[in-house]
């Protein structure tokens, strides 16, 4: 079997950018893989997160993934602050990467641009602990998101780079899993960007109906099309990007002929991807609201999740600082 590794920042609750950029592929591929799913805690400290609440953002998005179908009996899940060993691996390999490359990153620079106040060591070095994730495992595969394939190359980089300086083929350079389809990204509701928790445009999947109804219907729109055919601005493809996801093809369609014929409504199109998306969240919603409360079960989950991940990045570190001359007296 091949290994998987993925893991989504606790900085929130999941969206649906999280659920069809990662969180479906997950579902997916762990019938078929070695699957390690992690909570990203140590990700979520470029903010700075209030310390009262990053335990509860870290429980959110471990109930989340078992609401939404991750098995633990047949995956691995843990969070990322209880396997220590990978703070090491992280250190070793940033004794490899540049602060050159690592400055030209798209969400370095977009994230500097954004905290201006706030442009951390750890901001810069993101994609080296991405790598670290990754590579612990010694995954072949990573399900990623549209918005993060540039840090799964830097991952193929220093795996790579790594080989090659210390002359060995230990690292494998891990690929994106996506089914042979492209790579998802869920833009948001403000007609620009991507769905994303500190941006606010977001459809949760702990939302209830209302809430999801009330958010579509306040999406950015424009004055509609003038001419047969034309070119959707951007915030209606966004519209239609959703669609695509949530709807059918038929749906999709429908709504495709009334906009090159300058008979789309917007409130149909926004009533119909309302009642679309709360069909997808509906059953995930209700699952959290099942287990959330659950401490015990919860506990079970991330103390046997923590226990096959140690093992596994246990091993990795050993051979790792072997390679690199690191010997014991």
């Amino acid at each position: 079997m091949e290994t998987v590794v993925s893991g989504i920042r606790s900085t929130g609750n999941l969206h649906l950018g999280n659920y069809f950029g990662a969180l479906r592929n997950f579902i997916k591929m762990q019938e078929e893989n070695k699957c390690f799913f992690f909570i990203a805690d140590y990700h979520s400290l470029t903010t700075h997160p209030d310390p009262k609440i990053l335990h509860g953002n870290v429980k959110n998005v471990l109930t989340e993934y078992l609401a939404a179908g991750i098995d633990p009996d047949i995956s691995t899940i843990y969070i990322q602050s209880d396997v220590p060993e990978v703070c090491e691996l992280y250190l070793l390999l940033n004794m490899h990467a540049y602060m050159g490359e690592l400055a030209k990153t798209v969400s370095f620079k977009e994230k500097a641009r954004k905290q201006p106040e706030n442009v951390n060591a750890g901001l810069l070095t993101y994609p080296t602990l991405m790598a670290a994730d990754i590579l612990m495992h010694n995954a072949n595969k990573v399900p990623v998101g549209k918005d993060q394939e540039q840090h799964l190359e830097m991952t193929r980089k220093f795996a790579r780079r790594f080989n090659n300086f210390y002359n060995v083929e230990y690292f494998k350079e891990p690929v994106a899993y996506n089914f042979g389809g492209e790579l998802i990204k869920i833009p948001g509701l403000d007609g620009s960007g991507k769905m994303g928790k500190s941006e606010g445009n977001c459809i949760y999947l702990a939302e209830d109906a209302k809430s999801i109804e009330k958010k579509v219907k306040r999406a950015l729109t424009d004055e509609g099309p003038k001419e047969p055919n034309s070119v959707k601005p951007e915030c209606i493809e966004n519209l239609f990007t959703i669609l695509k996801v949530v709807s059918t093809d038929e749906v999709v369609k429908y709504f495709d002929e009334k906009w090159n014929t300058c008979e789309i409504r917007y409130g149909d199109l926004k009533k119909q991807l309302a009642e679309d998306i709360i069909a997808v969240t509906s059953p995930i919603r209700e699952r959290i609201l099942e287990i959330q409360n659950d401490d015990a079960y919860l506990h079970k989950v991330v103390t046997e999740g923590t226990a096959r991940a140690r093992e596994s990045a246990s091993k990795t570190l050993k051979e790792v600082r072997e390679i690199m001359g690191f010997k014991n007296f």
